[in-house]
């Protein structure tokens, strides 16, 4: 009697999976549904991958890792076009400033995802997880734009494809890669006076010495903008050297190419400024005095501030998105938002960061080394150093500050400052071996909107110094900890965070790898 009821289900299985049509295409249901079942957005993984043909056998994982990306990358391209067209639908100039940052954003986010599936260079797993990071971050802070300024209407199609579902997908399938393997398989080209071996060139007492390009205002160089000297810079011709004589260049800077390094007379000689904010109608994104995209940047001796003022809310001084980027002994001056480490993997060395509210933040995977916190008085009188903004639990992404000393920057008597607030669901930051000033206050983090993200959030300290730094008092959130092992502490030392053994030495800027 069970013989014919089994039959028969086979059959009926047959008919639905089997003889399914995409099977001539290489995979069946089956295999998608299977896959599928194992990220974070089924619905839409199975929904997009079923109407798509030729995406080839998904029988192991990166064969199904290989189709999420092909097909990431057609909704993406998709996207970016529809972006462009928005443009005359915007009914003011708000809209109009957080539809200027999505055409940028969507189309780095299109770029990112074509390094992932470039059939002529060859992609490592933590290359492939840094730059999907990159490209579901870009997406939120397009998102973010729009939100910020209170604008919507027309540009709700922005926010509502599946990029983002299908970037989370792709990210949770590619996750587990270990950072200590990674190589760069593009390779940024430093002049030949800059060497590993002779760091003290770039501290020469001649910095127009290879230099490709030199900026100074009485006209004794070749250019008198630095906008200028970095329109003459040719896409693809090696590292860029732009040496910035000392002076005032009040200009806002926007670094697209590859190899370029700026270079100035020092801290407080050479300096960038500008007074774009929030309240002046710019949304977060938009209002940098410098905003770097172009990969492999470079920057030393130089000070990059925003003037708007601490009642002017968001106010960005640098604007960072430059993968494999360093800067050495620069600064960054401004109030709420002052450095803005949006995206990839950067290195901060020797620099002073000068700021009231959330003055550290963004989702890169950023370690700052050896620097200088200034907390400045706000108008709130609640002092916030960071606030870090990973969106997904698997991307690489978050803020390290190691052996750095974190101060008043003048009186600051009835203030509380705090190290940290997650600005985002997994929001991720910790102090290494850091000088706490008493400016500290003892709980040393602050939620940021309620039970926000407490739990799901990492946030960590290690060794700290000084009469900030006891631990007796902090928050009991889940997601806090104090880190007593050295290699828990290690995962976000250069070294292993952002593989830094791999490319900052070639730049010549001095960096302590592990702890």
């Amino acid at each position: 009697m069970t013989a014919f009821p089994l039959a028969a289900t086979f059959i009926i299985y047959c008919l639905f999976f089997c003889l399914s049509p995409d099977e001539v295409h290489g995979y069946t249901m089956i295999e998608i549904r299977s896959w599928c079942s194992q990220t974070p957005h089924p619905d839409t993984c199975v929904n997009v991958l079923a109407n798509k043909p030729n995406l080839g056998p998904m029988k192991q994982k990166p064969d199904f890792i290989n189709a999420l990306l092909k097909v990431t990358l057609e909704q993406a391209t998709d996207a970016e076009s529809n972006t462009k067209g928005l443009g005359p639908k915007c009914r003011n100039n708000l809209e109009k400033a957080a539809w200027n940052d999505c055409v940028q954003l969507y189309a780095y986010t299109v770029e990112r995802i074509n390094m992932t599936v470039d059939p002529h260079k060859k992609c490592s797993q933590v290359e492939m997880q840094t730059w999907l990071s990159a490209a579901l971050t870009n997406l939120e802070t397009c998102k973010s734009g729009f939100e910020e300024l209170g604008v919507g209407g027309a540009m709700l199609p922005l926010m509502n494809n599946n990029v983002s579902s299908l970037l989370s997908n792709t990210l949770a399938m590619n996750n587990g890669g270990p950072s200590t393997s990674f190589e760069p398989n593009y390779e940024y080209d430093f002049p030949t006076w800059v060497k590993p071996s002779d760091r003290k060139l770039l501290q020469s007492s001649n910095p127009a010495s290879g230099a490709n390009a030199i900026v100074a205002q009485d006209g004794s160089g070749t250019h008198t903008t630095i906008a200028s000297a970095l329109a003459s810079a040719k896409s693809g011709g090696g590292r860029y050297v732009i040496y910035v004589k000392a002076g005032t260049y009040n200009e806002y800077i926007d670094v697209k190419a590859n190899n370029i390094f700026i270079r100035g007379d020092g801290i407080g000689k050479t300096v960038i400024t500008g007074s774009k904010s929030y309240v002046g109608g710019s949304t977060t994104y938009g209002s940098s005095t410098m905003g770097v995209d172009g990969d492999g940047f470079m920057g030393q001796g130089f000070t990059v501030r925003n003037t708007a003022g601490p009642q002017k809310q968001q106010a960005v001084a640098l604007r960072c998105s430059s993968d494999l980027s360093v800067f050495y002994q620069c600064s960054f001056e401004g109030y709420q938002d002052t450095l803005y480490i949006s995206s990839n993997r950067q290195f901060y060395q020797q620099c002073n960061i000068y700021g009231t509210v959330d003055f550290i933040f963004g989702n890169a995977a950023a370690v700052l080394q050896n620097c200088n916190i200034y907390a400045r008085d706000p108008p709130n009188k609640t002092i916030t150093l960071t606030a870090q903004a990973r969106t997904d639990p698997n991307q690489n992404t978050g803020i390290s500050i190691q052996n750095c000393r974190v101060m008043a920057a003048s009186n600051l008597n009835g203030v509380k400052t705090y190290l940290g607030r997650p600005w985002r669901q997994y929001s991720r930051t910790v102090f290494l071996k850091t000088y706490l000033d008493g400016i500290v206050n003892p709980a040393g983090w602050l939620p940021w909107s309620g039970n926000f993200a407490l739990n799901t959030l990492y946030y960590g300290e290690y060794m700290n110094t000084g009469p900030g730094s006891s631990t007796a008092d902090r928050v009991k959130w889940k997601g806090y900890h104090v880190i007593t092992s050295a290699a828990e502490a290690g995962k976000f030392t250069p070294g292993n965070f952002i593989a830094g053994g791999s490319w900052i030495p070639k730049t010549g800027v001095p960096c302590t790898l592990g702890l």
